[in-house]
């Protein structure tokens, strides 16, 4: 019998079908690691372990009568905590939310449900979603499960955590600036933020609301294109919906890229990267070329403005959200995020509105680079995984920001609403690094191409992650 809670959704989803295994079975297992782990990575702020029971029978009946709902039918998943789950607190990893109950799910948890698949709990985020380390003051420091001292990333990291140590076969994780795909680089996983208004944010606790994305967070790329699959499409109490039916993206998974050009765009997205990073991607990069993409130099003026711009409309939406709050109770924010939001307040309008006409303006820039093109590739973080707590990295001798340096590359996909795909793609200093996909919008299905057939070439040969198996619970 194989190992049922490492197992990826492609491959449980036959075994479920054709009665090999049970839902109840892989569910149990995924509890058991859970129970293991949890109290060393912290990627769980609340379980569900009856409800999780009772549905993964539930769904087994289901399936044993012939009503079997598709491939999510009876699979263990995790949902980061500012999403709704009707009747069930959902506390955006804070002290304010800390009891918050909402009467309805987001729509992409009843999505979910009506695929069959079994939620198992809610998982841990920075504070608010307003950071990159998912060192949360309320809720627990969820820790890498390659290495218990460094960093699973964020916001999502809980996310990417309990997928990296078998605790979820799959999640949904949200994406502002990067906190998918930062995340999914850091842990070895995949992470997926979809095009602007693809998937629902109905029901999703908002950061910046012209820049929220819902998203998958898998262990491979196939599983990735099943859950976008099973949540996407047009949804009327989101005000920023497409009109665009559910995406039909898992059953078109190429095994080469012949005619697929992939475009490098080496002023901005391989400036300051460490050396073994950059490695990595460019050895990912030859691998492509070897399956049959070809492979383009572009310039993309301008990308280098993508950070103040991401910034500047992501804090002062941010610092609109919780304005309340920050005047009323900013003693119960934790001392980053109450120091980010008074940031937040900084901005004037006409920061705001120039910030809204350089993303116009890079968005018109950008979508021409796609007329060469069908995607962008380089690396999702220019650094290796930094430690817990870690202020400064370094890049080939040079000092940088550590958080800010993290989230550098992931943000002109966030700021223009393109679909981005962060892969494993090689380790640097035993640690994952992630490949990049940028495509243009409602690009899903080729930049999910691109990343399937990495994965055919084995980059991570096998690798995965085994601190949290010998390493004892750390207590904060």
């Amino acid at each position: 019998m194989p190992d049922l809670a490492a197992g990826s959704v492609s491959e449980l989803s036959v075994l479920i079908e054709t009665g090999q295994v049970s839902p109840v079975e892989v569910t149990e297992a995924v509890l058991a690691n859970v129970g293991r782990y949890d109290d060393t990575l912290r990627a769980y702020i609340d379980i569900y372990h009856d409800d999780a029971m009772t549905a993964a029978r539930t769904a087994a009946a289901e399936i044993a009568s012939g009503h079997r709902r598709g491939r999510l039918h009876g699979i263990p998943m995790g949902v980061k905590d500012n999403i709704c789950f009707a009747g069930r607190v959902t506390t955006m990893g804070s002290k304010i939310h800390a009891d918050f109950v909402s009467e309805t799910s987001a729509t992409v948890v009843d999505r979910l449900t009506d695929a069959g698949a079994v939620l198992v709990g809610k998982l841990n985020m920075h504070e608010y979603a307003l950071g990159g380390t998912t060192d949360n003051p309320f809720h627990g420091t969820c820790r890498n499960p390659w290495d218990l001292s460094m960093s699973p990333g964020g916001s999502s990291g809980g996310s990417a955590a309990a997928l990296a140590s078998d605790m979820a076969v799959a999640a949904l994780g949200t994406d502002t600036s990067g906190s998918i795909r930062v995340p999914a680089a850091l842990c070895g996983t995949v992470g997926l933020k979809p095009t602007y208004g693809r998937v629902s944010r109905f029901g999703c606790f908002p950061e910046a609301w012209t820049l929220d994305h819902v998203g998958p967070m898998t262990r491979t790329v196939e599983d990735a294109a099943i859950v976008l699959d099973a949540i996407s499409g047009h949804d009327a109490r989101d005000p920023g919906s497409l009109d665009r039916p559910p995406t039909r993206t898992a059953d078109r998974l190429p095994a080469t890229l012949d005619g697929v050009v992939i475009g490098i765009e080496e002023e901005f997205f391989f400036a300051d990267v460490d050396d073994e990073v950059e490695r990595c991607v460019w050895e990912a990069i030859e691998a492509l070329r070897g399956r049959g993409a070809t492979v383009r130099s572009v310039s993309i003026p301008g990308l280098d403005a993508c950070e103040w711009a991401l910034e500047t409309i992501d804090v002062s939406e941010a610092a609109t959200v919780h304005h309340v709050n920050l005047r009323d109770r900013p003693g119960d924010f934790g001392d980053g995020v109450r120091l980010r939001l008074e940031c937040g307040q900084l901005p004037s309008a006409v920061d705001y509105l120039e910030a809204q006409q350089l993303r116009r303006h890079l968005r018109t820039t950008t979508r021409r680079a796609f007329d060469d093109v069908d995607v962008l590739v380089g690396p999702t973080t220019p650094t290796r995984t930094p430690r817990i707590g870690q202020v400064t990295a370094t890049v080939n001798g040079r000092e940088v920001d550590a958080d800010q340096s993290l989230w550098r590359l992931v943000g002109p996909a966030s700021l223009l609403g393109l679909p981005s795909l962060s892969v494993p793609c090689g380790t640097a200093g035993g640690l994952p690094v992630g490949l990049q996909v940028v495509g243009p919008p409602l690009g899903e299905q080729r930049v999910l191409d691109v990343g399937h057939v990495l994965e055919l070439e084995q980059p991570m040969r096998s690798l995965r992650a085994t601190a949290h198996l010998v390493g004892s619970p750390v207590r904060d």
